[in-house]
């Protein structure tokens, strides 16, 4: 019943976009959700079940009404030339054209706060972190994705850096300067986005060559290093106590994000590790057509901008469903009862969250990688011992001499410099990708084959998919 509930809530939260947000804005059309998800749960029937979905519908319609109405002040301010403040609530990036774009929130114009996100490019000489609060003059252009509006080649008028500030960020960078004085760059980069999900610092060349190969997922702050962290935690100290285990995976969740910082896939990541590491502390399950609608319904109630348009949101869930519905069912179906050794279970999941992002990413980029499971199989199993030499090399440069600490840095670099020569060069071959052009009809089709193959596997093994589980 709650799965049906919150596929509902998703449902109706990403229609909201197409329909007058004043058609579903009424509290009336909360209270009667509610009403009727009431009635659902209180039958308990199998009709019931409509009542339910168009229960979560309605809910969904209005929180998405709802946002739309709170965005309404951006129309009216398209296309004038503004000073817009508001607080940096990402990392910059920097643009082939040399310029720096920053993500802002808390948005006031004309002394009014706004909500939504901006979008705003500047001079590449702006010295500006995440955190910071920033007053900007340019012209307001429509948004994109998830952005209320947009300001191009805008002029940085003032910039302030709050105390303590974003202290989660400092503790991360200056860890990443430590990094870089005893690993030499591109490879620097490359380590410190498998710890840390870095990925707008890496050189130009080497993040096309990842893209190309298929390997950009390991190095942007997503659900597969947190993953790996979480497992690492519980492992460690589920030997001493599982309430240890438990609250160290929290804390590792908690500290990932801090670090990262709040993204649509990260948002998702952490719930679903913490509600899975929850579960599995009082010896419970949570099966993944339950656990998956709800997380998705969450956070699309707390910001029904992911719901629209959002890449990263929608490849965030794609990939946990691979990973905890194709994958298992892949492991059972081809290997049988046998546990998964950890090398086999790192790359089923990774080539089913592959699978199962692949549809969106060619219609979304009209490209496909012909080498990405080569890549993959040659990098994916390596990756956490590369996560873990790096972390310790950055260790040992605070606590040891730099003689002594670049030594000891040795190994993470050759395995770094090992993985930065896959990826570039199976990305330099003339056949590394294909242009494919498909809309969305075609990712239907392709998802349909996928839910078709899942459901015969699970036909054949009848695994109970309330056996996966992320953080074992």
């Amino acid at each position: 019943m709650i799965a049906f509930l919150c596929a509902g809530i998703v449902i109706g939260v990403v229609s909201a976009q197409y329909v007058p947000s004043v058609w579903f804005y009424s509290y009336g059309w909360l209270i009667t959700g509610i009403a009727l998800a009431v009635l659902g749960f209180w039958r308990a029937r199998l009709y019931a079940l409509i009542f339910i979905v168009a229960a979560g519908a309605l809910i969904g319609l209005w929180r998405g009404s709802v946002s739309q109405q709170t965005l309404q002040p951006y129309h009216v301010l398209i296309g004038r030339t503004l000073t817009v403040s508001g607080v940096i609530d990402d990392d910059i990036e920097i643009t082939k054209n040399n310029s720096a774009v920053v993500r802002l929130s808390s948005i006031y114009v004309e002394e009014h706060l706004l909500s939504g996100q901006l979008w705003i490019s500047l001079s590449k000489d702006a010295p500006l972190k995440r955190g910071d609060k920033i007053s900007v003059e340019g012209k307001l252009s429509d948004g994109f994705g998830s952005f209320a509006a947009s300001m191009y080649r805008a002029k940085l008028i003032s910039a302030e850096r709050p105390i303590p500030g974003d202290i989660a960020g400092r503790l991360r960078d200056g860890f990443a300067e430590n990094i870089r004085t005893v690993i030499q760059d591109p490879e620097a980069s490359l380590g410190i986005g498998y710890i840390v999900g870095q990925r707008r610092t890496l050189p130009e060349n080497l993040d096309s060559a990842l893209r190309v190969s298929g390997l950009t997922h390991v190095v942007v702050a997503s659900g597969y290093n947190l993953t790996i962290l979480v497992r690492l935690a519980r492992r460690l100290f589920v030997k001493v106590s599982k309430y240890l285990a438990a609250a160290a995976s929290f804390i590792m969740i908690g500290g990932f994000i801090a670090v990262t910082g709040a993204s649509p896939s990260m948002t998702r990541a952490g719930l679903v590790a913490g509600l899975s590491l929850l579960a599995w502390y009082y010896g419970r399950r949570f099966h993944p057509l339950v656990l998956l609608p709800f997380v998705a319904a969450i956070t699309l109630l707390v910001n029904p901008s992911y719901g629209w348009s959002n890449l990263g949101w929608q490849l965030s869930f794609a990939a946990f469903a691979g990973v905890l519905i194709v994958a298992p069912l892949a492991q059972r179906y081809f290997f049988g009862e046998d546990k998964p050794s950890t090398i086999r279970q790192i790359l089923g999941e990774t080539l089913s969250a592959q699978l199962c992002t692949l549809p969106i990413l060619i219609a979304s980029f009209s490209l496909f990688s012909n080498v990405a499971v080569i890549a993959n199989l040659l990098v994916l199993p390596l990756v956490p011992l590369a996560m873990l030499l790096t972390f310790s090399s950055g260790i040992v440069a605070i606590i040891l001499p730099h003689q002594i600490a670049s030594i000891l840095a040795f190994p993470a670099q050759w395995l770094l410099q090992y993985m930065t020569g896959v990826a570039e060069y199976l990305a330099s071959l003339s056949w590394a990708q294909t242009e494919l052009e498909a809309n969305w009809i075609f990712v239907a089709a392709f998802y349909g084959v996928i839910i078709a193959a899942s459901l015969y596997m699970w036909r054949v093994t009848r695994y109970s998919l309330r056996n996966s589980n992320i953080v074992e």
